[in-house]
């Protein structure tokens, strides 16, 4: 309806806190993995990963 325009909110650290603070994000990359320990999901997983990184290349080009 446009009436916020004008107006400031009364909440200043709404705008400036993130959701998820910095020293908890991750980059999504595993550090550790090994193939010893690893059971069948694991490798499934592995696998699927694998597969699904495949396609998303295969799509970029």
């Amino acid at each position: 309806m446009g009436r916020s325009h004008g107006h400031k909110t009364r909440d200043r650290n709404k705008a400036s806190l993130p959701q998820v603070p910095k020293n908890m994000k991750s980059d999504g990359i595993d550090v550790e993995f090994n193939r010893e320990l690893a059971d069948q999901a694991d490798l499934e997983a592995l696998a699927r990963s694998r597969a699904a990184d495949g396609r998303a290349k295969k799509h970029r080009k």
